[in-house]
């Protein structure tokens, strides 16, 4: 069906509110094409572009495309359609939104630079998206065997129609069964990334200057082999623009690529007419057959040239990697020839060594102190001027009977109150006294307390608060107590008693 460029432009006033046409230039279709594009120019010198479907399926892919600009277009770098309005036509519905500005590309012109590095990093951005984001707009997914298979049952139906060289068909076939060339991570991808469909600007006439703009044709875009997007690359760019466009694609992916997308992608370049073939034995279009099956021999005839080329351009990369990897390697980090590094400026808010854990200046072990106790010439050198240790005793109650702990630690704790209050010896005085001994004064060990009902074992403690000599009540030995708490003594209580 063909519509004229004022119709495509009624549409486009009757899509978006407010649209007051001027202005309609028509695109010119060919046979096989899946949409009618007008480009339509309104009072306001706004440029709008108009797509309407020529079959059904078309219909159904914008769609889908409706919804994935929504979800995709504020998430990439690049421009592409955001689409205002919806029209209704017999094939589905035509889409409305604002032209992209830029011009397209010619792959087989672009040569390495500061654009060809944008069109890698436009690429790896695209296959960054989410996988969830595209099925949440209904586009297709496949993972690595399903689209190895999907690949096979093409290639049988295009095999069926008598189209195609014997000589292609066993080659291909040959590709598809390689398990090893199809293990590939999964992404978003663009379907349709070709030169017509990147558009860039340019400060002046110089192509170093470009940027890329926008991405159109989005209808194909779904979730599978990263390598369909480098179809066009791999067949049409030079060899060092191929390289700087992985290069850069590498660069800003987060997985990493693999090792056969070049061949893969390859491989999708020479197996596009296929799908050209099936689409227009499906709607009858004789000429477009005749076209491609035209296309197909030709292809036989050069594949083998083309085979040649690819493995000098192979080898010439793979000579490239090594001696990359070689001159990283001749830069030894220890060469006292190289500059030192410099100091990293003191920054307050990076983390830096920790204070010691408290375990590590508190607290000590008293088993060794416990089973070997020291001399007494040693102990009666300790100084007088420390407070008493009260005894564990002391602040039970007095009606509670002695048990064994009890008893082990009234003695122990009676023993270091007596030492510690024991007067120097004759012969000793302040002049006399070694510095390990002053050191023992600077720091005092923790006294050990041994709990009523617990096992011998020790445990340490920082330090003993001593019961006021006019408390009278009992010490709370709960988890959490932190005072002794009083008690009225009641002689009629049955624990008084």
């Amino acid at each position: 069906m063909t519509r004229s460029p004022l119709f495509l432009a009624a549409l486009a006033s009757s899509a978006v509110p407010g649209l007051d046409p001027v202005t309609v230039e028509g695109v010119p279709s060919h046979a096989g094409d899946l949409f009618e594009i007008a480009y339509v120019q309104d009072s306001q010198d706004r440029r709008w572009v108009v797509k309407a479907p020529c079959t059904p399926a078309a219909g159904a892919m914008l769609d889908d495309i409706s919804a994935l600009s929504g979800l995709l277009g504020r998430r990439l770098d690049v421009a592409m359609p955001m689409v205002r309005g919806l029209a209704q036509v017999p094939e589905g519905r035509a889409a409305v939104y604002l032209r992209v500005p830029g011009r397209p590309l010619d792959f087989a012109g672009l040569r390495p630079g500061a654009l060809t590095a944008e069109v890698g990093r436009t690429l790896a951005h695209i296959h960054n998206v989410e996988h969830l984001l595209y099925e949440e707009a209904g586009r297709p997914s496949y993972d690595a065997e399903a689209h190895r298979r999907r690949q096979l049952s093409e290639l049988d139906r295009a095999a069926a129609t008598g189209h195609v060289p014997t000589g292609l068909l066993t080659r291909w076939e040959h590709a598809l069964e390689d398990v090893s060339l199809w293990r590939f991570a999964p992404s978003a991808v663009h379907g349709t990334f070709t030169g017509e469909n990147v558009l860039a600007s340019f400060d002046d006439d110089d192509a170093s200057s470009g940027h890329v703009r926008g991405v159109l044709a989005w209808e194909a875009s779904r979730v599978g082999d990263p390598a369909d997007d480098f179809a066009e690359l791999a067949s049409l760019a030079p060899a060092e623009t191929l390289d700087a466009v992985l290069e850069a694609y590498a660069e800003s992916r987060i997985e990493r690529p693999d090792v056969h997308l070049v061949r893969r992608a390859r491989l999708a370049a020479e197996m596009a007419p296929l799908r050209t073939l099936l689409h227009a034995l499906a709607s009858g279009q004789l000429d477009v057959v005749e076209r491609t099956a035209d296309e197909l021999r030709a292809l036989e005839g050069r594949v083998e040239d083309d085979d040649r080329r690819h493995a000098e351009e192979d080898a010439e990369r793979s000579e490239r990697t090594r001696q990359a990897r070689r001159r990283a390697a001749a830069l030894d980090p220890d060469d006292p020839e190289l500059p030192e590094p410099p100091e990293p400026e003191w920054d307050a808010t990076q983390p830096h060594v920790p204070f010691p854990m408290l375990g590590e200046t508190q607290a000590i072990s008293m088993t060794p102190l416990l089973d070997d106790p020291q001399p007494a010439t040693d102990r009666a050198t300790a100084p007088t001027t420390d407070p008493p240790v009260p005894s564990v005793s002391s602040a039970l109650p007095e009606h509670s009977p002695p048990t064994d702990s009890t008893r082990t630690q009234a003695t122990w704790a009676h023993t270091v109150r007596a030492d510690d209050a024991a007067p120097a010896a004759d012969g000793a005085s302040e002049t006399n006294r070694s510095p390990s001994h002053e050191e023992a004064v600077e720091e005092p060990q923790p006294v050990p307390v041994m709990a009523a009902d617990a096992d011998p074992s020790t445990f340490e403690i920082d330090e003993v608060e001593a019961l006021p000599e006019d408390a009278d009540g009992v010490l709370d030995l709960h988890e959490g107590a932190s005072d002794f708490v009083p008690v009225e003594h009641r002689p009629g209580h049955p624990a008084h008693d």
